[in-house]
């Protein structure tokens, strides 16, 4: 059997970090047989995080972004072509251009794609960018670099808060607005949201929360001119982000019968699809941004997450768990990790924030803007998040991974913690806000058909 395995067609359809590391790691485990990536980008696979760094200061360009490869993967790329249909029973991946490409095993890495506003024609508007891609990132850095008058930034997530740092580290007038209470409190909840909103404002962020963009104006030439908010007040701005949140890539599926919906497509912890009845398939295998998975740390819910960390440990177990017959299959079990750089502040996530219920600052403080802070639900550890303190994160990490009580017991702390009172974690609802979280919970069920239409025969 294992032979077997080691042979025949694998086709990996998604071209970014998820799927070069699973075609990678499929040769280093031993596969011979034919191999197949399909992108719908024309480019090799490349690096996001630098896209809303070091690309938009004018750091580095962002065709040099190229992703190194650890090996030859020795695979046919099919780049600039999209997926458009998967059929189960034929095994055969449709593709944009006509072709069908069959396997044996299948390897769904399709990621995401950012959240456009909502209004094509003011979204089609000269200025108004999103930032998902490398195109994204040329575009809008070459705009900044021409130094507009002000930019609007819609969204104070992760990325919203990293394109609005970089427009005032070149000096440019900046505007975020954000309908929840603060930046980033859907993934960090409401204590370290108020850190963020105060970094920002100390820095010169024009930040407006609670509010929504209504509108998005251009002149009569088709140039964004400005914004219209939900208070009545308007932004005057040559350049708009759209920084929603992101989209998973799930559309070439609808027909497929696989579990996948708005939240990814729902996988065990080996990274085996589900079909939309809950069973687990044998021959399809989902890893990175765009799937689902159970974690018992947190409670067996199914896990979102769009994390660089991620997509490279999950596409490493789905890669051996393709080649491995049943008993030597391994778990996803990887704690997510995250990082973002805004404001002279170096954030470090691990865990799981948003499932909590209560929060503890363990070293530091607010007001030193250096801490550590630990998330904890019922009674045990479930994540924790360092600004400027990255070296604690190891000992944190420990924690979660061991369930470890919460409050953590002294020597988790640089003071007693019985000082410190736990205060609510402070996470909201997702959907009153206008940045996507970039770790959900999503509960324990596949995504739900209102219709269920029998194969035929």
């Amino acid at each position: 059997m294992a032979g077997d395995l080691h042979e025949g067609r694998i086709v990996i359809v998604g071209a970014s970090l998820a799927g070069l590391r699973a075609a990678e790691t499929l040769r280093e485990e031993g596969f011979t047989g034919s191999l197949t990536v399909v992108g719908d980008e024309p480019c090799p696979p490349y690096d996001r995080p630098p896209l809303s760094k070091q690309v938009l200061l004018g750091q580095v360009a962002a065709d040099t972004t190229g992703l190194p490869m650890r090996r030859n993967p020795e695979a046919e790329w099919r780049l600039g072509v999209r997926a458009t249909g998967l059929d189960p029973m034929g095994k055969r991946v449709l593709l944009a251009d006509g072709d069908a490409l069959p396997y044996d095993r299948l390897l769904i890495a399709t990621g995401t794609r950012a959240r456009p506003w909502p209004h094509p024609e003011e979204a089609a508007l000269d200025g108004v960018f999103t930032l998902r891609t490398r195109d994204d990132a040329a575009g809008l850095a070459e705009r900044l670099a021409a130094g507009p008058r002000r930019v609007l930034v819609i969204g104070a997530g992760f990325t919203g808060s990293e394109i609005a740092s970089a427009c005032r580290e070149r000096g440019l007038e900046v505007t975020v607005t954000e309908r929840g209470p603060a930046p980033l409190v859907g993934a960090l909840g409401g204590t370290l949201a108020k850190l963020a909103a105060a970094m920002q404002r100390n820095h010169g962020v024009d930040l407006r929360c609670g509010v929504t963009v209504t509108a998005l104006r251009g002149d009569g030439n088709g140039r964004f001119t400005g914004a219209d908010l939900s208070d009545g007040s308007r932004v005057e701005a040559d350049v708009c982000v759209v920084a929603l949140g992101a989209v998973r890539n799930v559309e070439w599926l609808a027909d497929s019968g696989l579990a996948a919906g708005p939240r990814g497509v729902a996988c065990d912890a080996g990274c085996r699809a589900f079909n939309m009845y809950g069973i687990v398939t044998d021959d399809v295998f989902v890893a990175g941004d765009v799937s689902r998975f159970p974690h018992p740390l947190f409670g067996y819910q199914m896990l979102s997450l769009e994390h660089w960390g991620n997509a490279v440990a999950q596409a490493e177990v789905a890669a051996h768990n393709m080649v491995s017959p049943g008993p030597l299959r391994r778990p996803h079990l990887a704690l997510p990790t995250f990082w973002s750089s805004q404001f002279g502040l170096n954030i470090k996530s691990v865990g799981v924030p948003t499932f909590s219920d209560h929060v503890v600052i363990a070293q530091g403080s607010l007001e030193t803007r250096r801490l550590a802070l630990v998330y904890g639900y019922q009674g045990r550890v479930t994540a924790a998040v360092t600004v400027d303190m990255a070296k604690s994160l190891e000992y944190y990490q420990h924690l979660i991974e061991t369930a470890a009580p919460f409050p953590p017991a002294s020597g988790a702390a640089d003071r007693p913690l019985a000082a410190e009172i736990p205060v609510p974690s402070d996470v909201p609802d997702p959907k009153g806000l206008s940045h996507g979280p970039t770790v959900a919970l999503t509960g324990y069920l596949p995504d739900r058909r209102l219709t269920m239409v029998q194969p035929a025969g």
